[in-house]
């Protein structure tokens, strides 16, 4: 299943300076029924945004209209836990492009490469001046330029490289899951297997 196409990003950011946040705290585990990436986004981080009367918690940030973006910027260790690649799914889903912190879990941030969401890990000071500018002006734009791999805050010019590999990095820039790129190459895989002994 392809995705948008990712190649540079300029948004504002959503801000959840939370560390440790783990895969059944961004969907809880009785949100995992569906088999298909669709309607993930309306339970994400569902325990932290909902009463148990399902009214939204005001004080959590993605029920603050003061925040908005394509951008989510977390705090360090972001997605431990379960490997579940619904979080993703959830990530995605709600409308987040990117996620920014200065850790990630090894499988979460697979799971992200694999269906369009970029993981960006920066240093703790980059991820600090980030919070405080947004803390300061909740319209702070972040860019976040894949090709480059760099990300700027804006308000400032201050500028980090983050490290991406290169296979999912063409991914990205293409909108290809795993399929996507097999299906582009699928003449060349045709010639080379023509040209085999049999």
């Amino acid at each position: 299943m392809a995705y948008d196409k990712f190649n540079i990003l300029t948004s504002s950011a959503v801000p959840l300076p939370i560390e440790n946040v783990d895969t059944d705290q961004i969907i809880p585990a009785r949100f995992l029924k569906a088999t298909k990436r669709e309607g993930f986004g309306d339970n994400l981080f569902r325990d932290w945004r909902y009463n148990g009367d399902d009214t939204p918690k005001a004080d959590f940030v993605l029920n603050n209209p003061t925040y908005s973006g394509k951008i989510l910027v977390g705090g360090k260790n972001f997605g431990s836990g379960s490997s579940r690649e619904h979080a993703a799914w959830a990530v995605y889903d709600y409308g987040f492009r990117a996620v920014v912190s200065s850790f990630f879990a090894d499988i979460f941030k697979g799971n992200c490469l694999n269906i369009g969401v970029l993981p960006v890990q920066i240093s703790p000071e980059f991820l600090s001046n980030i919070f405080k500018a947004i803390e300061a002006d909740p319209n702070t734009e972040l860019e976040i330029n894949l090709p480059n791999q760099t990300i700027t805050l804006l308000s400032t010019g201050e500028q980090e490289s983050f490290a991406i590999n290169g296979y999912k990095k063409n991914n990205l820039i293409n909108g290809f899951d795993d399929i996507d790129y097999l299906q582009d190459m699928k003449e060349e895989i045709k010639a080379f297997a023509d040209k085999l002994p049999y």
